[in-house]
């Protein structure tokens, strides 16, 4: 423990943060595995360059919320924790979190969690959680509410996909009442994150009888972040982001204030599971609402 010091993130750090987070996550998913799941794998290349250009958008837009943990011992390379949060007007975020299975129950999360939260300065705030069991301990000891999340997964049902209208291609003039949709959901807007996933992402959205929504669609056609007035709204583009999925697709990130998004899923023929918490401190869980692991 001598020679672990909590730092600010660098630049520099991001290769060594981004194999930090493979093998972490790696050992995570392989505990967590459900019987007749596939073997968990290693993050692909892609996702590697995608993970550290991530990062170095957060690091650009907030770096006060950036934090490794760092063995000195082992040089530039030492990265064996990380706490990525940002804050956004009043709300506060973290992006991703985790040490290295070597290195855990040594206290090292815990002063990279105290290091983020001293960030947030008490704005309220959400994550997506893991169900490590100390990490959730922390998590409730500083006053977040763990809400129960469900993910649906399989092949969606060509046949069950419905006629949908009122939706478009979004455009970079849709942002300000994204925001603005946003604040009125979770309390602040995306902001500058709207620009990066716009970028990364497809967008979709929906301005149809003044029931504004958008979804963003990754390269596998599966939904990253859905915000909606209505859950009508919210179930048509959830169906938009499904009709272009591939074999297998993923909806997650869905609390029981989101049950729209479960009837969906089951009506596309996709099998319903459990998967983590969303922890959220001093707000209530948006709905309709679908949030971005990274983004929230």
């Amino acid at each position: 423990m001598d020679s672990v010091r909590v730092r600010p993130l660098r630049s520099d750090d991001l290769p060594s943060a981004e194999r930090a987070s493979a093998t972490t996550f790696l050992e995570a998913d392989r505990r967590s595995r459900r019987v007749g799941e596939p073997e968990p794998r290693p993050r692909p290349a892609a996702a590697s360059r995608q993970w550290i250009d991530r990062l170095r958008h957060f690091l650009a837009e907030d770096p006060g919320g950036c934090w490794v943990a760092v063995d000195e011992s082992e040089g530039d390379d030492g990265v064996i924790g990380f706490a990525i949060s940002q804050n956004r007007g009043p709300f506060w975020f973290l992006a991703t979190y985790g040490v290295l299975p070597g290195h855990q129950a040594k206290g090292i999360g815990r002063r990279l969690m105290d290091a983020a939260l001293a960030h947030a300065d008490g704005r309220q705030g959400m994550f997506s959680s893991t169900v490590h069991p100390g990490a959730t301990r922390r998590y409730r000891l500083a006053g977040f509410s763990l809400h129960p999340q469900m993910r649906m997964v399989g092949t969606v049902d060509r046949a069950t996909l419905p006629a949908i209208t009122g939706v478009r291609e979004g455009r970079d003039d849709d942002i300000d009442w994204m925001n603005h949709l946003d604040r009125r959901l979770r309390g602040a807007g995306h902001g500058p994150d709207h620009a990066y996933m716009r970028g990364t992402l497809r967008l979709v959205v929906s301005r149809a009888y003044g029931r504004p929504g958008y979804v963003y669609i990754d390269d596998q056609g599966r939904a990253a972040l859905l915000a909606a007035a209505q859950p009508a709204t919210a179930q048509d583009l959830l169906w938009e982001a499904l009709a272009t999925s591939g074999r297998d697709t993923l909806v997650n990130c869905i609390t029981p204030a989101n049950e729209w998004a479960v009837d969906v899923g089951l009506a596309a023929r996709l099998d319903i599971g459990q998967e983590g918490y969303l922890a959220l401190r001093a707000m209530p869980p948006p709905a309709p609402y679908l949030a971005s692991g990274h983004f929230l």
